[in-house]
């Protein structure tokens, strides 16, 4: 069976979500990022090298790590699913690029806002840069949605969904963007999201 180690919110949401999409069996196991333990006492440095989640244990000990890897490696295993465009399609450069861009411009772009070290001049600037990349995605649902490959649901729409979650809690305006509040509802439709908020314990 699968294992997800986690924490809740964080961005396991996603890989939690795809695997409920996929309709894998899994079992969770619940981190604590800042003591660096699993909820059964274990050391997890010793568990991930790097210390974050997410990571996906298969049956066979492989560790997976890096989200955007993780859910399309979900994906794959899910056939007839349909949760990413095959391997050496055009659409699968399109995913690719989708994940890139969320965990690169708006996953990591957070970062500065979790700093204590940064000033408020310095968040403020993120803040501003965010809410020009939220700006790039929501003219694009709005043209090409109502998901990120048009018609089609794929893990990049979980792991959007999850990033949107952190926003306001950040300070990032989100008012002006009606296509991505229109996504974000559509998201919280979903069973496999629904699923993945009460496992976490965020509803």
């Amino acid at each position: 069976m699968l294992k997800l180690y986690y924490s809740p919110g964080a961005c396991s949401l996603s890989p939690h979500i795809a695997l409920n999409e996929a309709g894998l069996d899994y079992e969770l196991v619940r981190v604590d990022l800042k003591a660096k333990k699993t909820e059964g006492g274990e050391d997890y440095n010793a568990i991930s090298p790097n210390g974050y989640i997410p990571l996906l244990e298969l049956a066979d000990g492989t560790r997976l790590a890096e989200g955007a890897a993780i859910v399309q490696y979900v994906a794959d295993q899910a056939e007839g699913k349909a949760l990413a465009p095959k391997w050496g399609s055009k659409e699968r450069y399109v995913l690719m690029s989708w994940l890139n861009f969320i965990s690169t411009e708006l996953h990591k772009g957070t970062g500065p806002l979790r700093w204590d070290a940064a000033g408020d001049e310095v968040k403020t600037q993120v803040r501003e840069r965010l809410a020009k990349r939220l700006g790039v995605v929501d003219k694009h649902l709005a043209e090409h949605g109502p998901w990120l490959l048009g018609k089609a649901f794929s893990v990049a729409d979980g792991y959007l969904y999850n990033v949107m979650r952190w926003m306001p809690g950040l300070g990032v305006e989100m008012g002006g963007f009606a296509a991505l509040a229109d996504f974000k509802a559509r998201m919280e439709q979903r069973e496999s999201v629904q699923r993945a908020l009460s496992e976490e314990g965020l509803t």
